[in-house]
């Protein structure tokens, strides 16, 4: 990849082409990566009703997005997180930790009234960085 191309990444591509976006795009040494929700391949919310397990999934499929570009969540140099109920998110965030365990980036927590979906409790989307 030349400097300044970009690189598109779809994690599901028949989700994000029935609701137009793409999941990632690498331009250069940043990564900007769509806020990803608790869902299953056909883009239907999972563990509904359960924040923990939710931002669980959303991590897990994060990760994916991030090894496709060869990069960690030590990469991550930006997390902003949506949540339908900061309360309850508050209670879980401590499982960041063990996502973070070098370094926390820079980010900004929301509570938004709602999601794509009402099913959907909590969306992350980062930025990284990774020289090319």
């Amino acid at each position: 990849m030349k400097n300044g191309t970009a690189e598109f990444f779809q994690l599901r591509p028949e989700v994000e082409k029935t609701y137009g976006y793409t999941h990632a795009v690498r331009v250069g040494d940043y990564i900007k990566i769509s806020g990803a929700l608790s869902m299953d391949e056909d883009g239907n919310p999972t563990a509904v009703g359960d924040l923990e397990q939710q931002t669980k999934n959303v991590y897990s499929d994060l990760e994916q997005v991030l090894a496709h570009f060869d990069c960690t969540f030590d990469d991550v140099v930006v997390e902003n997180i949506y949540t339908t109920d900061m309360e309850q998110f508050l209670g879980v965030a401590g499982y960041r930790s063990s996502i973070y365990a070098r370094q926390y980036p820079t980010g900004t927590w929301v509570e938004v009234k709602g999601l794509a979906f009402p099913d959907f409790m909590i969306e992350i989307e980062m930025e990284a960085y990774k020289p090319v």
